[in-house]
């Protein structure tokens, strides 16, 4: 196997169909590129002319030495990281390609170096996270929510969600509120109402709209705004969606909001899933990922809708060298 690094199109054309997060997407990957602090390099490893592994990584030079992420910090992308993509699906030829990218990119990158900080975010589809580990990077598991729509209709889904979810949905559906897909003005009103409540709960929130703008535009139509509206026009709430060829996911917005008295958000969520079964960007996505179960607070809302929990992996740098570059990363950026 050789490693290379890629131009945008070169990537482009080693991706594959399915099996990636939305932000492997070159177009996306390139506005992460213009808006981080990081320089962004994009590895293909290579039997002959064949990508069978593929990893974008951020590097950027701190004052102890280099940090290299995957997705970069502080940008909201919850997962990245590398994809295996071995032609063989005998199990040793697999890991023996999964094995020899993760030593090609640790040696490439020096991973493992003393003077090298490194942490990845991994998709859901990523699913042997060894090869690093034996490299003497770290490991932790994460979950998201997912609900599977390729193998239950949105009836039969929302029939195995909770009562109360069930009852917000349709006390929702009975009030003067319709929920519509706008465009990047309402997106705009998402991302202000997001940062609004974040501020009213004293948390940073460090994305700014020209950032959130130019990815929404570089999704494009993989990305879609649903807003609650009262039957006068008057905004409620509202969610930003983004799609990867395989899922939804809930990225941005839908915080708790009550409209004569009944919260209103779970009738957006709803209408993301039949449109997911209905109304796809592309007939490949058939789920619905609620993009995190790793907060006890935001658990008891989201394990409401009876979703899958799907684990995914962190990889990186150990201890307390990686809590101290995050703090240093914190004040330099």
């Amino acid at each position: 196997m050789k490693l290379r690094q890629l131009s945008l199109d070169e990537w482009s054309d080693a991706l594959p169909e399915t099996g990636i997060e939305g932000f492997h997407e070159p177009e996306v990957l390139s506005v992460l590129d213009e808006h981080s602090a990081s320089d962004l390099r994009l590895v293909g490893g290579f039997k002959g002319d064949r990508a069978v592994g593929l990893v974008p990584l951020f590097v950027r030079s701190i004052p102890i030495g280099t940090l290299v992420t995957s997705p970069p910090p502080g940008m909201g992308v919850p997962r990245l990281g590398p994809v295996v993509m071995p032609a063989s699906p005998k199990r040793r030829k697999r890991e023996k390609v999964a094995r020899t990218f993760a030593d090609l990119v640790v040696e490439e990158f020096g991973l493992d170096d003393y003077d090298t900080l490194c942490t990845m975010n991994c998709g859901t589809e990523f699913a042997d996270p060894r090869p690093y580990v034996w490299r003497n990077l770290s490991l932790d598991t994460r979950f998201t929510y997912r609900l599977d729509l390729e193998s239950a209709s949105p009836d039969e889904l929302l029939a195995g969600a909770s009562k109360s979810l069930r009852r917000e949905i349709r006390d929702a559906g009975e009030l003067d509120v319709t929920v519509t897909r706008e465009g990047v003005d309402a997106a705009r009103r998402v991302f202000e109402q997001t940062r609004g409540r974040y501020e009213e709960q004293d948390r940073s929130f460090p994305l700014e709209w020209p950032y959130v703008r130019d990815l929404y535009e570089a999704f494009g139509e993989m990305a879609r705004v649903y807003v609650a509206r009262t039957g006068s026009g008057e905004y409620l709430t509202g969610v930003t969606v983004f799609y990867s060829p395989d899922a939804a996911y809930f990225w941005q917005g839908g915080g708790r909001t009550v409209h004569d008295g009944v919260a209103v958000n779970s009738l957006i969520h709803w209408q993301i899933v039949e449109d997911i079964a209905d109304d796809p960007p592309r007939d490949t996505v058939t789920a619905y990922d609620l993009y995190g179960a790793n907060t006890e607070r935001l658990c008891r809302y989201k394990s409401k809708f009876g979703a899958d929990l799907v684990p995914y992996y962190t990889l990186g740098t150990g201890g307390y060298r990686m809590l101290f570059a995050e703090r240093l990363y914190a004040l330099i950026t």
